[in-house]
C-alpha cells in the first residue's frame, strides 16, 4: 500500500523572521518584492512563483504598502497569524531603524551636495529594482494580446490622463474580469480543474 506523501514541514518562526528581515534590510524604493520573491520561491521554495503571484494579486487590491500586505499574507500561509506578525516585524524592522537614524542625521546634512547625490542614484536603483520585478513577475502577461491592451491602457490612463487609482481599478479591472470570465469551453473547464486542485492542495497545507 501506498503512503501518503508527508506533509511539508513549516518554517520555523526564526527562519521567516531572517528572510524577511534580510528583504527590509537590502531593497530600497520598493524592490522588495524582488527580494522577496527571490528568497521565497527560488531559495527557500517555501511558495512556488504561481502562488506567490496570487498574493501579489490579494495584496495589489487591498490599502496599504503591498510589501506589508505580501508580509502579512505570505507569513499567515506559512505559520498562521504568528507568523503573519513576525513576517511583518522582520520586514519593517530595518527600514524603521535606519529611517530614524538617517532622519537625525538629515537635519544637519540636507543641504550637502554629496548626499543629494546618493540619494539620486538610491531613486535610480529603485527604479530599476522594481523594473525587474515587473519583468519577473509579469513576463507571462506581456506576450498574450489582451493582456498587453489592458495593461496600455491602465498605463495611459493613470500616466497620461492622471485618472484617480480607484477608478482605473473599478472600470479597467472589470473590463479585464468580462473578458477572463469562464466561458464553458473545454480551455475553460481544464483550467477550472487546476484551480481546484490548487485549491485543495492549499486547504491540506493548510490543515497541516
Amino acid at each position: 500500500m501506498n503512503e501518503a506523501p508527508a506533509a511539508p514541514k513549516q518554517p520555523g518562526f526564526g527562519a521567516i523572521f531572517t528572510v524577511f528581515l534580510a528583504a527590509g534590510g537590502v531593497s530600497f524604493g520598493g524592490g522588495v518584492l524582488a527580494y522577496l520573491r527571490d528568497y521565497i520561491v527560488n531559495g527557500r521554495r517555501w511558495l512556488d512563483n504561481d502562488d506567490f503571484l496570487d498574493a501579489l494579486e490579494v495584496s495589489e487590491t487591498l490599502p496599504g504598502l503591498n510589501s506589508v500586505n505580501m508580509a502579512v499574507i505570505i507569513g499567515d500561509r506559512l505559520r498562521g497569524i504568528a507568523g503573519a506578525a513576525v513576517a511583518v516585524f522582520g520586514l519593517m524592522l530595518p527600514g524603521t531603524v535606519a529611517m530614524m537614524t538617517l532622519g537625525a542625521l538629515w537635519v544637519r546634512q540636507s543641504q550637502n551636495p554629496n548626499v543629494n547625490a546618493f540619494l539620486v542614484g538610491v531613486a535610480a536603483a529603485a527604479v530599476g529594482l522594481l523594473l525587474t520585478v515587473t519583468l519577473q513577475l509579469g513576463h507571462k502577461q506581456f506576450v498574450r494580446p489582451l493582456d498587453l491592451m489592458l495593461i496600455a491602457a491602465t498605463f495611459v490612463a493613470v500616466s497620461v490622463f492622471k485618472i484617480s487609482l480607484l477608478w482605473v481599478l473599478l472600470t479597467i479591472g472589470t473590463v479585464a474580469v468580462w473578458f477572463y470570465r469562464p466561458r464553458g469551453d473545454a480551455a475553460t473547464a481544464e483550467h477550472m480543474v487546476h484551480l481546484r486542485e490548487r485549491l485543495h492542495s492549499h486547504r491540506a497545507h493548510w490543515r497541516h
